[in-house]
């Protein structure tokens, strides 16, 4: 198996919540390439900008943290009737952590001051101590979930 990598994903709180409760990853709109990056057994974590798109309330908190599952893309239609891909993935129970808090003690975040930049891909790959810390804060021990 190869190293297990650790990934961000972008995505609206109610997005978050159908992904958690149906086992799945959609990024970007429901585009695959960002998917192609994640391997199975990888940790994978979503941050939620805002409780809804594209004009929710702000909400900026890690919302959902899992593993990438065994499995291939799919594609599946999302609810506005347009096609996406999807790549399975099984959640943990957590609890939503806010950014703030954490914002100086996460490395791949560059710039403390513009620190919403890191997420403009919607995709991140970030480091095993930062993943850590996300799950830490969202009440998950990293070292038991990830072994």
């Amino acid at each position: 198996m190869a190293e297990r990598r650790y990934w961000i994903g972008v995505a609206s709180h109610d997005d978050v919540e159908t992904a958690v409760t149906d086992g799945f990853v959609q990024l970007n709109h429901g585009k695959a390439g960002p998917l192609e990056r994640l391997q199975p057994g990888d940790g994978f974590a979503f941050y939620s900008p805002r409780a809804t798109y594209p004009r929710g309330s702000v909400l900026q908190a890690f919302t959902a943290i899992g593993r990438v599952a065994d499995g291939p893309i799919y594609e599946a239609q999302a609810p506005d009737a347009t096609q996406a891909f999807r790549r399975p993935a099984d959640y943990f129970d957590a609890t939503p952590a806010p950014i703030k808090p954490l914002l100086e003690h996460l490395t791949f975040i560059r710039s403390k001051a513009n620190w919403g930049a890191a997420f403009r891909f919607g995709l991140a790959r970030v480091p095993r101590d930062d993943f850590a810390a996300i799950a830490s804060a969202m009440g998950r021990d990293a070292d038991v979930d990830f072994a």
